[in-house]
């Protein structure tokens, strides 16, 4: 190892001897990543009730009582300790902007939170139906395309004579 952290090596590169693992076989194989044991979403809980309260610009006391009212609703640890996700935060914030505000009192938001609540789970359900409509659609055109290609090509389509009142002379020749 060089005794200086910036004194050349023998290699030619700056900075200590080998490191832990350089110069045995397979060293300098990329090692794969440890994935993560779970993936954080907005909806992930994980704000203890005092960071939410910050994160938020509210007092605790303030939560607790959104809480008991029903307009945000944490998750809870197996101890009944509050967990708010960064939705819970976005929805906190939101219920303080209405009401400080807009002026809208608690029962007011906790119903227009609701009706939201209810448009959400409707436009869900409607891009579930919209994605079941169309896939009968495209099943209903592969089955139509099988008839289709089922068809004989032998036989000549069947076409309806129209019916003329014009008369018509023939006359062999002889």
């Amino acid at each position: 190892m060089s005794p200086h952290p910036d004194t050349p090596r023998s290699d030619g590169r700056i900075g200590p001897g080998p490191g832990l693992g350089e110069g045995l076989p397979g060293a300098g194989r990329a090692r794969p990543a440890p994935g993560p044991a779970y993936v954080l979403t907005e909806d992930t809980p994980v704000y203890v009730i005092s960071v939410a309260a910050e994160l938020s610009g509210l007092h605790p006391q303030t939560l607790r009582q959104y809480d008991r009212l029903g307009l945000v609703c944490p998750d809870r640890t197996a101890g009944r300790g509050r967990r708010y996700s960064a939705r819970d935060i976005q929805q906190l914030r939101e219920v303080q902007r209405l009401s400080q505000d807009e002026g809208i009192n608690l029962a007011g938001i906790k119903r227009i939170i609701e009706l939201e609540n209810q448009v959400t789970a409707l436009q869900s359900r409607v891009a579930e139906l919209v994605d079941a409509l169309e896939g009968a659609a495209a099943t209903l055109q592969q089955r139509e395309a099988a008839v289709h290609a089922s068809y004989r090509r032998d036989l000549v389509p069947y076409q309806q004579v129209q019916q003329s009142s014009a008369l018509v002379v023939w006359r062999p020749k002889r």
